[in-house]
């Protein structure tokens, strides 16, 4: 009887573990095939939904010296993050400081010439003034025939004389203007050349390069460094003919970025290149037919790449999404909230 007991209970401790070991493999039989379905069909996208891989790319700006001359400090490191107006760079500024110094001379020198251009003509005026006085007054004299006619002549002479004078004193003055005009527009442009020998970050952003160092010297327009501007961003993608000609600068798109797991992120065309070239050799194609590709950006807003700060970074890989009819729904995997 007890022996009877005993082997129906091993009986149910093995049916028990069949059992279990027949659910455990029903299970990752039923997980194994929802994942090929997934991996069979995550790519599958509804009628008007076309996809195509690209990169994602930041706008370069090169920080570059206005200037030649010898580089006396650097500021900035490649992978620092500058804000707008930081300075970066400064260049020996003695020469351009010297320059600076000679045209305020001339500044003021033309200030002094123009002091006495009009001290002059003031001085004229009185003169003029008086011989206008006593011509009047000899004219007077001349109608009771108390002076001769030589002397009407004489005092006539003298008050043309004077008038020319003047004349030419207001041409003086004229002259000491434009050239003190002159000499201050040199005092600018010598101030705005001592200013640009300092190099400040043109926009907020991330210093990508540093191409020299600290006592090199470069020549005007050379580069010391790239920076990256992170509120112009977008991914690189190349359409068909037969996507591309339904898409307009605005509409509406979708990134997907492989190194944030996936994440979904709005985006806007906003350019499409009007002639079509070769398919890059870095993207993949559907169809090895489809050999001519149009170029379209996807811009990404600077408020939305605000939002993810420094993880995006230029080269990042991912799927650009777009629509060949904008009343048709993105699909669940795109959608976002208070899209459409």
């Amino acid at each position: 009887m007890h022996e009877e007991s005993a082997r129906m209970h091993r009986c149910v401790r093995v049916n028990t573990r069949d059992l279990l070991i027949g659910a455990g493999l029903a299970i990752m039989i039923a997980g194994g095939g929802a994942a090929w379905f997934y991996i069979a069909h995550r790519d599958v996208l509804p009628m008007g939904i076309a996809r195509a891989n690209g990169r994602l790319e930041l706008a370069r700006i090169d920080i570059a010296a206005k200037y030649p001359g010898r580089v006396t400090e650097l500021a900035f490191s490649e992978g620092d993050d500058v804000t707008a107006g930081q300075v970066l760079a400064r260049e020996d500024d003695a020469e351009a400081r010297a320059q600076l110094a000679a045209a305020n001379a001339q500044v003021l020198q033309a200030h002094e010439m123009m002091q006495r251009a009009q001290a002059e003509r003031i001085a004229q005026q009185a003169a003029t003034h008086l011989a206008q006085l006593e011509l009047d007054h000899v004219h007077v004299m001349a109608r009771q025939h108390l002076v001769s006619d030589m002397e009407v002549q004489q005092r006539q002479a003298d008050y043309d004389a004077h008038d020319a004078a003047l004349q030419a004193a207001g041409h003086a003055v004229a002259a000491a203007d434009a050239a003190m005009q002159a000499a201050q527009a040199q005092a600018d442009r010598a101030g705005t050349v001592v200013g640009d020998m300092v190099l400040h970050a043109p926009v907020s952003g991330r210093i990508e390069y540093r191409i020299v160092e600290k006592g090199a010297v470069v020549p005007g327009g050379g580069r010391i460094g790239a920076m990256l501007d992170p509120s112009d961003m977008y991914l690189t993608v190349f359409y068909p003919a037969g996507v591309a000609g339904g898409l307009h600068v605005g509409d509406q798109a979708r990134i997907v970025l492989d190194a944030l797991h996936r994440q979904v992120i709005p985006a806007r065309v906003s350019f499409v290149a009007p002639e079509a070239q070769f398919t890059p050799k870095y993207v993949e194609t559907t169809t090895e037919r489809e050999k001519l590709v149009y170029r379209v950006k996807l811009q990404v807003a600077p408020e939305t790449a605000r939002q993810y700060g420094t993880m995006l970074k230029s080269g990042m890989t991912g799927d650009g999404y777009v629509r060949a009819d904008p009343t048709i729904r993105w699909p669940d995997s795109l959608f976002l909230a208070n899209a459409k």
